[in-house]
């Protein structure tokens, strides 16, 4: 190689080595992870529902559609992980499991984070349309 290309070289090397990291996206914040996650339960419960047959502990248990911009959502999270149905049945388990999370992620280390735009429990009783994001937030 010669001297005078190894400094046309440099710049390039230099743009390879870093570009992985530059092209890394932002780590997760409290909200999108609370977003995501509540989503997550929301399939998870669905498919439960369709996939157990109608006899099923799975249709006792509390109707699940979530709202984290509702007040009334942490007391719906309480009530479902605390309902007594289906103890024994490692799906409903590892769902419960997954309410659990976002309860506390949403009570304590992202309480700050939350905005509550409403406190309408009757809202949280029946499916909610596919956005849950605040008017005017663009995801």
């Amino acid at each position: 190689m010669e001297p005078r290309t190894l400094p046309l070289l440099l710049p390039l090397l230099l743009v390879v080595l870093v570009w992985p990291l530059a092209v890394q996206p932002a780590p997760p914040t409290c909200y999108s992870r609370m977003l995501t996650l509540s989503r997550e339960i929301m399939a998870d419960f669905q498919s439960l529902q369709a996939s157990e047959p109608e006899d099923s502990c799975v249709r006792y248990l509390p109707p699940l559609y979530l709202d984290i911009h509702n007040y009334c959502v942490l007391a719906k999270l309480r009530d479902f992980v605390a309902s007594p149905q289906c103890w024994k049945m490692a799906e409903v388990d590892t769902l419960k499991d997954k309410v659990r999370k976002l309860y506390t992620i949403m009570n304590s280390f992202c309480r700050r984070d939350l905005v509550f735009l409403t406190d309408d429990c009757s809202a949280l009783e029946y499916p909610i349309p596919e956005s849950t994001a605040p008017p005017g937030w663009q995801s």
